[in-house]
């Protein structure tokens, strides 16, 4: 199981496959794990690092001190504990703002950056949204209850049209051994809403892709472009029939946008 001890914290990686290294940064109540459509493909071409964020995972302490720069103090350290260079980064949700934050702190480090479902701004209408899935989570309320409500904010609509693929996926989720408690998750999401990426969107220097889904209900493609806007070397793309989860709802479509950039071969 590899680790990485820093100061605060004990960083749990995964590390797959041979060739440039590429690191997947995890989003909101997530993990290494949430890659999974992912990984396979990935690793065919790169080396793939993908840590769990702490308050996440297998990173221990869970009740480390959080905050954007630690996020992204923590994978800076391991890109240079891993001797990778300048490392591809792609973030998704929380993670492309943390993969924001890095490239803009050592650019020298960050050689191309993806941000998928992510943007660099914060919404009040999200974090009413997190405030009431930590209010399902509290204790008496049935386990099952906020993933019921949070999965259709992640979730294409053509997701729930299979039969019984909703309660597998609650089913796995709830099985999952290393899934984010209620107290980090709380310790996450206001960590979260100090963070304010804004400023640094417009100090980026390295070739930037966004891949933005068409249907998201919690980033929205239009005040996603909004935002996006100040990086100077910029393409957005828009994967359709897709939701927040865009790597699981439209993997290959993800793959086909997301591989020419990492590889250098984009227009």
């Amino acid at each position: 199981m590899p680790t990485l001890a820093l100061p605060d914290v004990t960083l749990h990686y995964e590390i797959d496959g041979h060739g440039p290294p590429l690191m997947l940064i995890a989003g909101t109540a997530s993990d290494s794990a949430s890659w999974g459509p992912l990984v396979a493909p990935l690793a065919q071409r790169f080396t793939v690092i993908r840590p769990d964020n702490r308050s996440t995972g297998r990173t221990r302490p869970l009740d480390a001190p959080l905050s954007l720069a630690h996020w992204a103090g923590d994978a800076l350290a391991l890109a240079r504990h891993l001797d990778l260079g300048p490392v591809a980064l792609a973030g998704h949700s929380l993670g492309g703002m943390i993969a924001l934050a890095m490239a803009a702190e050592a650019p020298e480090a960050v050689s191309r950056l993806a941000l998928l479902a992510s943007a660099p701004m914060v919404m009040a209408r999200n974090a009413a949204l997190f405030d009431l899935m930590l209010r399902l989570r509290d204790e008496g309320q049935p386990p099952d209850l906020w993933l019921r409500a949070f999965l259709p904010w992640l979730f294409h609509p053509r997701f729930f049209e299979a039969p019984g693929q909703l309660d597998a996926a609650i089913a796995q989720s709830l099985a999952y051994p290393h899934a984010q408690r209620p107290a980090q998750m709380r310790a996450q999401v206001a960590a979260l809403g100090r963070a304010d990426t804004a400023p640094l969107a417009a100090t980026l220097r390295c070739p930037t892709l966004a891949l933005l889904a068409a249907d998201d209900l919690l980033i929205p493609p239009g005040a996603a472009r909004a935002a996006l806007a100040a990086i100077p070397d910029l393409r957005v793309e828009m994967i359709p029939d897709s939701g927040h989860s865009l790597h699981w709802d439209a993997p290959q479509a993800v793959l086909a946008t997301l591989i020419p950039l990492l590889t250098g071969d984009a227009p």
